[in-house]
């Protein structure tokens, strides 16, 4: 006797235990995607960039600029990086700082505690949503835990008045 005569339905064990296991995925990636406090996913508080005083308004860092013909990605403009501040590029999993005037540094969005995705750069620190990790513009130290490691460096070019992924 068949397995679908078996079931009377006409579906499958086969069927039955794919849809089960796609549904348990489905909420499995839903949790993951939810913060400490119940909010969005962690992706959803990046893309914004503040000056170190926290003044200016969000800018959104979604997707990226230009192809540099094989050199990369364009990021942003050297003019959209606040002195004393940086920017998030949350699809890049990238952050991008500029500690002082024509100095740009770039580091992993990915917090080395928990690895939620880096919310914003206020007061001098790039800072983490999830469990208030606060890490240096300068050099991704941690600045506040429970992170107990620093932002890993990430490669950019400044080239002119542009900022490209290496």
């Amino acid at each position: 006797m068949t397995q679908s005569a078996i079931t009377g339905q006409g579906t499958t064990r086969r069927a039955v235990v794919t849809a089960a296991g796609a549904a348990g995925l489905a909420a499995t990636l839903a949790a993951c995607g939810k913060d400490d406090n119940g909010g969005g996913s962690d992706s959803d508080n990046a893309g914004s960039a503040q000056d170190a005083g926290g003044s200016q308004p969000s800018q959104s860092a979604e997707g990226g600029g230009q192809s540099a013909g094989g050199d990369g990605m364009e990021l942003a403009k050297t003019s959209q990086i606040p002195e004393g501040g940086g920017m998030v590029f949350k699809d890049h999993k990238v952050v991008v700082t500029q500690p002082t005037a024509g100095e740009f540094k770039a580091f992993s969005s990915i917090c080395t505690h928990q690895g939620c995705s880096v919310g914003d750069v206020t007061g001098g620190t790039i800072n983490c949503p999830c469990h208030q990790s606060k890490f240096d513009i300068t050099d991704g130290s941690v600045k506040g835990g429970p992170a107990q490691k620093p932002l890993p460096g990430a490669q950019i070019k400044v080239q002119g008045s542009s900022i490209w992924m290496a």
